[in-house]
């Protein structure tokens, strides 16, 4: 019996979805702690591809409890069409479960976050516009809606007129934009709030009482380390804790009760939007990559930036995370490159630089010093095992892990479920 949590070591993207899938495999509990519908988690089950954006991953599996917790931000809109999606599939939603405290994304933080974004020209950060940062900033401004408060007509229909006062206001006199209809707002919200209901519950309980059962549960983790708020590339951050230790802040699951951490990592480097990245390639390689992994947002579509493996920024995420294990992912991409290259280090104003500066200033004069290694033109989709690799393929990943301290204990060399080689069994057994 184990609690696991998944995170991601990069700016996201790293393929989180198809970790915690494996995981949840052998789960009770799949649980959402940060974040909000600006994440997107891609799962493929032989030809079928499944993206999801509120609903823990884990709700693929007969008997996984799918739980969303009081660190994500919850679009209710979107929850009921990904919920509509996932039972027009033929997947029973009955086993979803979302807290009482998570805090409600309104019709105009979405349309804070687009007017905030673009007042800024080009310091813009690159936000997905979703309204994740202005949900966060009411919550911590202590004026948000939570969702007890939005099932319950009465109170939902007094704190959204007090919200919407205030916020008309900002609209209307500081942005210059029309003002909301509290009325059509409560109507469409009012709707989806009776959907909701019947999911929600004390989540805080609900998971201690499963782990004091020696429940299995599966944390996922939203984003990667490098966007967090605290230890993240900030101001190029997103809103929430998406550490490990988020876990826990985002459930009320103590850190005592936390087994293992298992980091997931691309075998190369993306980044989507703006701010600081050491290691990209504005060149046809890097376009190569592009192409060959498919690198454009499960949310928004947009061309990730892509660039070489930066040992650096893993090596930082692999401490602040206390990782016990990493999963290398898409591997399979890199199949094709005559040379491969790692960063090692940076120079720094010429100086030699090992630890990541999570300062931007410092960062955005960071040029990367590579190791280069020799790649392999052999098919690695079918590999079922380490030693079915290349020996060009096992000496890159073996350099990862020397580079970043750390064991690897999965291998991704394909999108789907089965592409999976496991060099750690007992790392990722629940």
């Amino acid at each position: 019996m184990a609690n696991i949590v998944v995170v991601g070591m990069q700016w996201g993207d790293e393929a989180k979805g198809k970790v915690v899938d494996y995981l949840a495999q052998d789960a009770d509990y799949v649980v959402r702690y940060n974040g909000g519908n600006n994440a997107g988690h891609t799962v493929v089950i032989g030809n079928e591809i499944y993206k999801f954006h509120t609903v823990p991953v884990g709700v693929l599996n007969d008997g996984v409890t799918a739980v969303v917790t009081d660190g994500v931000v919850f679009d209710p809109s979107v929850f009921v069409a990904e919920l509509k999606a996932l039972r027009e599939r033929g997947i029973p939603a009955d086993r979803i479960r979302i807290s009482r405290n998570v805090h409600i994304i309104m019709p105009w933080h979405r349309l804070l976050d687009n007017l905030e974004e673009n007042s800024k020209g080009d310091k813009k950060i690159g936000t997905t516009g979703r309204g994740i940062g202005p949900a966060y900033a009411d919550k911590m401004s202590r004026i948000g809606i939570r969702m007890a408060e939005f099932i319950n007509p009465d109170r939902f229909k007094l704190r959204l007129s007090e919200c919407i006062k205030r916020v008309n206001v900002l609209i209307t006199k500081v942005y210059g934009s029309d003002p909301l209809d509290e009325e059509a707002v409560y109507t469409e919200y009012s709707a989806y709030a009776r959907e909701i209901a019947p999911f929600v519950c004390d989540t805080s309980t609900l998971l201690y009482e499963a782990s004091s059962e020696c429940a299995n549960i599966v944390f996922e983790g939203a984003h990667g380390s490098l966007l967090d708020i605290d230890h993240g590339t900030y101001p190029f951050a997103t809103s929430s804790h998406c550490v490990a230790g988020g876990a826990c802040i985002g459930t009320g699951i103590g850190p005592t009760m936390i087994d293992r951490v298992i980091g997931v990592a691309k075998a190369y480097t993306t980044r989507v939007g703006a701010g600081p990245f050491p290691t990209e390639l504005r060149d046809e390689i890097g376009d190569r990559i592009r192409e060959q992994g498919n690198e454009y947002g499960t949310t928004t579509g947009r061309p990730r930036r892509c660039g070489w493996f930066d040992s650096v920024a893993v090596r930082f995420t692999t401490r602040v995370n206390g990782v016990s294990a990493i999963a290398v992912t898409l591997l399979d991409v890199l199949t094709g490159f005559d040379k491969l290259k790692i960063c090692t280090h940076y120079l720094i104003d010429g100086k030699e630089v090992r630890d990541f500066p999570t300062d931007v200033e410092e960062l955005q004069k960071a040029v990367p010093v590579y190791e280069e290694l020799p790649g392999w033109s052999e098919n690695i989709s079918d590999a079922k095992t380490f030693g079915d690799l290349p020996h060009t393929a096992r000496n890159y990943v073996n350099r990862i892990a020397e580079l970043v301290e750390a064991p690897i204990c999965m291998l991704g060399v394909g999108r789907r479920r089965d592409q999976s080689i496991i060099l750690d069994a007992e790392m990722l057994q629940m």
